[in-house]
């Protein structure tokens, strides 16, 4: 059995779209909100089985994954996030880069030497790698307003990634990959007014007009904290929210709260993008946190413990 496991915001589902689109096969599609990266767990392996592994932390997924390659299936893992120490075992063939200024797709359009290119630029713009991804569409020759289409969908595709569960999503992320499989080119889907694309156009303005009506909580120079509420529509926007926020104000960091049933807050992290380092150390060190250098999150975070959330990420930057 194929195993296709990736997780279901912008960078995954654009890394194994590119993939696919390259090396088509039938596969099982393991996925979930973008938060849901314990992924490798959920497949019972066998030996025979084949896993490609994206854009979810390996260090996060290695109990699994040594399962899975003691029982003698291949895996191939691509990601950029923490890994811990990469096993050293012939059926894993590892492309893992921690680079702040990558993503998962990059990863993979190396691999594939550009073949998908522009899906690759779009998932860099998604991942909130603007300024990458600005470099590598001028070095295409992409026009202002192709930039500017791509960097849309990026964004529209992260979007949708986020959520507490499914049912806060606007798509299945299985559901989007499968339709955005139909396009060899992002500027297919743009031109094809059926497609997902505007849809989520119409719902990530209603969403993050809800969000920038929203005084920060705390703010300083290294940090602006903004308070989000337990709706389904703060849980949709509160990832590209603060992408947003880091790219209005780049000096500072900024963290996004968004309070969960149990009363613990969802925090989504971004280090000062002058500064892209330390949010995935910062997240690491509360229960249910992870990350990468430029951005990170806590899954749940309990309320007594915002204000050490706060000392802390001011002591980083």
């Amino acid at each position: 059995m194929n195993y296709d496991i990736f997780n279901g915001d912008a960078d995954g589902i654009i890394a194994l779209l590119q993939l696919r689109l390259a090396y088509p096969q039938e596969s099982v599609l393991v996925t979930g909100v973008k938060r849901d990266i314990n992924l490798v767990k959920k497949i019972d392996v066998k030996p025979e089985d084949s896993l490609t592994i994206l854009d979810i932390s390996m260090e996060k997924n290695m109990a699994a994954l040594e399962v899975a390659l003691e029982s003698g299936a291949e895996v191939f893992y691509a990601d950029h996030h923490r890994c811990g120490d990469i096993p050293e075992n012939e059926n894993l063939s590892a492309h893992i880069d921690l680079d702040a200024n990558t993503c998962t797709a990059l990863i993979i359009d190396k691999l594939l030497n550009g073949q998908f290119h522009y899906w690759a630029i779009t998932a860099a713009y998604g991942d909130n790698l603007i300024a990458k991804a600005d470099e590598l569409a001028d070095t295409a020759g992409l026009s202002s307003e192709q930039k500017s289409q791509l960097k849309e969908l990026g964004i529209l595709i992260n979007y949708n990634g986020y959520g507490a569960k499914i049912d806060d999503l606007h798509f299945d992320p299985t559901d989007l990959y499968q339709a955005l499989r139909q396009y060899l080119s992002p500027f297919d889907v743009i031109e094809d007014k059926a497609s997902p694309f505007y849809q989520l156009q119409s719902a990530y303005q209603s969403d993050m007009n809800h969000a920038l009506s929203i005084e920060a909580l705390h703010k300083s120079e290294k940090l602006a904290l903004f308070e989000l509420p337990n709706t389904a529509w703060a849980r949709r926007i509160s990832g590209v929210y603060g992408n947003l926020l880091a790219n209005r104000s780049p000096n500072s960091s900024h963290a996004v709260i968004t309070l969960n049933d149990d009363d613990t807050y969802t925090v989504s992290l971004r280090a000062p993008l002058n500064n892209k380092q330390g949010a995935g150390e910062i997240c690491s060190s509360f229960a249910t946190g992870g990350g990468r250098e430029a951005a990170a999150g806590i899954n749940a975070l309990p309320k007594e413990k915002i204000a050490e959330f706060i000392q802390v990420v001011e002591g980083k930057y």
